[in-house]
């Protein structure tokens, strides 16, 4: 099935826990500039989450936007980074102690020390569903990125990461058969990104400035004044900010004449693959270095796209075609799903006036990695976006979208699935 855009951990979490595109919710990165003043109220007025900003995710989704762990109770979660609806007591590695060794093990770059938090959390979650009464759970195991970034997705370290997540699952299954669980239990495994290799690192925000523009970019996001807000993710997707004391999103083209010099030094970069110009909250135009640009417009209920001097996608025209069209001929694609991803995240108000994909063996950070990464996601290829999900007992229909998972799992679950959810039940 394939992910979302941006497919990173964090804004890739809302399509499992909501059933909804990240942006449609308020997650357009793992960072992200607000021009509204109204969420990042400190100077520089961004978002990480990356650290203590983590923190903060709960309350920057839409309250309107359900969680599941607001409609299954009682529930579960482990190192999820969405966790509204779910008390204290039930969200596994939240404690100020595990958040202190889950930093250091981060910032010293300690890969096998994530597979030792791994395996804390997966004995967890195994004990408290063996011993207490649980409706839903969701468990992240974040071992095989952490191990995926430093070594390769290959790697033999990667390969045990993998054995925790399979004993993991051999744990909870064991327990329910046991005890007369299993014929009811639902088990899912399924991740909410890819990987590809990673062989240079486009410093993207260095990159700028060394054009004359002054740039606000984590961790260094205080300053008071900048020319470009430079947002990256994953980290090969990245959004940049312009005219930044406007306190609406400006469009293209209206952009062009103080901008366009800028666009095109970003379109002749080899670390550049896709440049997404929204120009409104329902068409975008998506340019390329090669390949030429397309316009992309929708609605609610269809999508168009139609070359102008190339085909970026890859895909030959399209009018007017279905949420499940748009998936079908985009299937087999360099980039699965890319009209309605693009859509979701373009028209996101969180969204920054230029989005930018990255080159296949290219990321957008340089600097201020603890792991140096040698493979990267975040982008819109086929080795990020498309991910495995198995499930223990056969679904009605075939999986499309990670969207689709929540509204399944409520399904069932004997909950009535939302109407305002982006995806739909495969049960």
């Amino acid at each position: 099935m394939t992910s979302a855009f941006p497919s990173v951990t964090g804004p890739a979490y809302a399509p499992f826990l909501m059933g909804r595109y990240p942006g449609s919710i308020g997650l357009p990165g793992l960072r992200w500039f607000d021009r509204s003043r109204r969420v990042a109220k400190l100077l520089g007025h961004s978002r990480s989450y990356v650290g203590a900003e983590m923190r903060y995710v709960d309350g920057d989704i839409d309250p309107a936007a359900p969680t599941i762990f607001e409609l299954a109770r009682p529930s579960l979660g482990a190192l999820s980074v969405i966790a509204r609806g779910l008390p204290r007591r039930d969200r596994i590695g939240q404690t100020p102690a595990f958040v202190l060794r889950a930093a250091a093990t981060h910032f010293r770059g300690n890969v096998k020390g994530w597979l030792n938090i791994d395996r804390r959390v997966a004995g967890e979650v195994a004990r408290r569903l063996r011993t207490q009464p649980v409706r839903f759970a969701f468990i992240a195991l974040t071992g095989i990125d952490k191990t995926s970034h430093a070594q390769g997705h290959s790697a033999p370290v990667v390969g045990s990461a993998m054995r925790i997540v399979d004993d993991a699952v051999a744990e909870i299954r064991s327990d329910a058969e046991r005890d007369g669980r299993w014929r009811r239990l639902h088990i899912w495994v399924g991740s909410d990104h890819g990987h590809s290799p990673v062989r240079d690192h486009e410093d993207l925000a260095a990159v700028i400035e060394s054009w004359g523009y002054s740039t606000l970019a984590h961790p260094w996001a205080f300053r008071s004044s900048a020319d470009v807000a430079v947002m990256v993710s994953g980290n090969a997707m990245a959004h940049l900010y312009l005219d930044l004391d406007l306190r609406s999103r400006p469009w293209w083209p209206a952009l062009e004449t103080r901008w366009g010099g800028l666009l095109e030094r970003l379109s002749s970069r080899d670390s550049i693959d896709l440049v997404i110009l929204p120009r409104g909250p329902t068409a975008c135009e998506i340019r390329t270095r090669d390949r030429g640009a397309a316009m992309l417009k929708w609605t609610r209920e269809s999508y168009s796209y139609r070359p102008t001097t190339g085909d970026p996608l890859g895909i030959g025209e399209h009018d007017g075609i279905s949420d499940r069209q748009a998936y079908d001929v985009t299937r087999e694609s360099d980039y699965p799903d890319a009209m309605v991803q693009i859509a979701r995240l373009a028209e996101s108000p969180r969204s920054g006036e230029i989005i930018l994909s990255a080159s296949r063996n290219w990321d957008y950070r340089a600097r201020y990695e603890p792991i140096p990464h040698v493979s990267s996601h975040g982008a819109l290829h086929r080795e990020h976006m498309l991910v495995p999900l198995l499930l223990s007992r056969a679904p009605t229909s075939a999986p499309l979208r990670t969207v689709d998972v929540m509204p399944s799992a409520l399904r069932a679950l004997g909950i009535t699935v939302p109407e305002s959810l982006d995806g739909t039940s495969f049960y």
